[in-house]
C-alpha cells in the first residue's frame, strides 16, 4: 500500500486511542499523534534497500507494540511525568506493526504488481521467509488503496483540526496524485532505463531495473 496509507492508518489509531482514553497522553497531545504518523511510515525507509524486509518486521514489531502499550499504561498511571513519551513509542511501535502487517494484504514485492507475478508480500523474520500476497488491494495505488486512505482519514478530520487535520487532508491529496500517475510512472521509467547505457542501469538497484531488462 501507499506510504501516505500506512501513515493515516497510524494517525487513526492516535485517534482511536485518545478518543476511548480521552485522559491519556494520545488524547491531550499532539506527539502521540506524529508519532503514529512516523511509525505508519518507518517500515518503508527501506525502499532502496531490502524492501520489505530488512525495517519490516509483522511479527516483531506487533510484540514490542504490546509490551510498549503495557509500559505506556504504567507508566501513565504510576509514573505520570512519563506517560507522553512512552505513549509516543507505543504508538509508533503499533503502527510499524500494523503498515508491516498491512502489507500482506496488498500485492507482492515487484515493479508491477497489477501483473500478479510476485510470490513476495512482507518478509517474516520470525518465521525466516516470506508472506504471500493476498492482493486484497492489487497494488500501491490501486483504486482500492485510495479508498483505504480515504476511509481512515474521513474520521480523523471528523475528530481533529488544525495542523493534523491539514496534514491529513494534504496526504489524502498526494494519495490522489499517486493513483493517477501510478502506472503511467511505470511507462516513463521504462522509457528511462530503455535510454540509459548499461554502464549505468548495472549500478542502479536490481529492484527498480529487474522488470525492465
Amino acid at each position: 500500500m501507499m506510504a501516505t496509507t500506512h501513515a493515516l492508518v497510524g494517525v487513526a489509531l492516535a485517534v482511536l486511542v485518545g478518543t476511548v482514553f480521552p485522559g491519556s497522553a494520545a488524547g491531550t497531545s499532539m506527539a502521540p499523534l506524529v508519532a503514529a504518523a512516523v511509525g505508519g511510515f518507518f517500515p518503508d525507509l527501506d525502499l532502496y534497500s531490502g524492501h520489505r524486509r530488512t525495517l519490516h518486521f509483522p511479527v516483531y514489531f506487533n510484540v514490542a507494540a504490546a509490551v510498549a502499550a503495557v509500559g505506556a499504561v504504567v507508566a501513565t498511571a504510576f509514573v505520570p511525568s512519563l506517560g507522553l513519551a512512552a505513549a509516543s513509542v507505543a504508538l509508533f511501535l503499533i503502527a510499524a506493526g500494523v503498515h508491516s502487517a498491512m502489507d500482506a494484504v496488498g500485492g507482492g514485492l515487484e515493479l508491477k504488481p497489477w501483473l500478479a507475478e510476485s510470490d513476495r508480500a512482507v518478509y517474516s523474520h520470525h518465521h525466516a521467509r516470506w508472506i504471500r500476497p493476498r492482493r486484497w488491494v492489487r497494488y500501491d495505488g490501486a483504486p482500492e488503496d485510495l479508498l483505504v486512505a480515504a476511509a481512515v482519514a474521513a474520521p480523523v478530520v471528523y475528530t481533529v483540526d488544525g495542523v493534523i487535520e491539514t496534514g491529513v487532508l494534504v496526504a489524502v491529496g498526494i494519495s490522489v496524485v499517486y493513483v493517477l500517475v501510478r502506472k503511467p510512472m511505470v511507462v516513463v521509467t521504462q522509457a528511462a532505463i530503455d535510454a540509459l547505457p548499461n554502464r549505468i542501469v548495472d549500478r542502479l538497484p536490481t529492484r527498480f531495473v529487474g522488470d525492465f531488462r
